[in-house]
């Protein structure tokens, strides 16, 4: 882990710190692009499935009860966003972190629990 949250690089415009998170329980990450990449790396992990396979996949009812269970708070707009932003259906985000540090695409700094998802 990094040891600054923000750094500069030579490339004034370049974007150092991203947050990635996909509504997953388990965790998000302050990422920190390399010079190399310009500043740039993941802005999240990315569907693991589409929105529409989510709404008819899952059940409204057991996302918000597997939510709470890991003790996030969830508030949507629309019940049909709790399905399509629940955590079946992003990638791990512990495994798009560890790739993109591995690979010299950014440098991991901070882990985060989400302890609440607002989306609406």
């Amino acid at each position: 882990m990094c040891s600054q949250a923000r750094t500069r690089c030579e490339h004034e415009a370049c974007v150092l710190v991203t947050v990635v998170s996909d509504a997953q329980p388990e965790c998000g990450a302050l990422l920190q692009g390399m010079a190399e990449t310009f500043g740039s790396t993941c802005h999240g992990a990315g569907r693991a499935q589409s929105r529409n396979k989510s709404r008819n996949k899952l059940n409204y009812q057991q996302v918000l009860d597997n939510l709470a269970d890991a003790g996030i708070s969830i508030r949507v707009a629309s019940p049909k966003l709790v399905m399509e932003e629940a955590p079946e259906s992003y990638k791990d985000v512990t495994a798009v972190v560890d790739t993109c540090d591995a690979a010299g695409i950014s440098k991991k700094c901070v882990k985060l629990r989400p302890i609440a998802v607002v989306k609406g």
